[in-house]
């Protein structure tokens, strides 16, 4: 049973409209961002293949104690940053990025710029 919540259904508007012009290929793959009320999770994907190539979250077991004490905004950079990181030892360099009809704002905003600072293109 699908989501009746207008602001989920808005969202879920946003997010087809920003997907119709935002396309991973296997030379430049879409990092995908999601929130929730506590966590941020990132995926880069080659929608080609329909694979994804690399992924991490603020759940990650690695990152766990450096998140410790920090705000979610601060979080959201240091996921960008390893997520470059992770990216980079997979070959990836270039990327777009698909925001997932989430704002480009807050944790979103800091989620790329951290993973800008790690090396990736946009």
């Amino acid at each position: 049973m699908g989501k009746t919540n207008p602001r989920h259904l808005a969202r879920e508007g946003r997010q087809a409209r920003v997907r119709n012009r935002v396309l991973g290929t296997p030379e430049c793959p879409r990092l995908s961002v999601f929130k929730s009320a506590v966590h941020i999770y990132a995926q880069i994907i080659d929608d080609g293949q329909r694979r994804t190539l690399a992924g991490i979250s603020s759940l990650n077991k690695d990152l766990k104690e450096s998140l410790k004490g920090l705000k979610k905004t601060a979080q959201a950079k240091l996921v960008g940053k390893a997520l470059a990181e992770k990216a980079k030892a997979k070959g990836v360099e270039k990327v777009v990025f698909d925001r997932n009809g989430f704002l480009y704002h807050g944790r979103v905003k800091a989620l790329s710029e951290g993973a800008r600072e790690g090396g990736l293109k946009f």
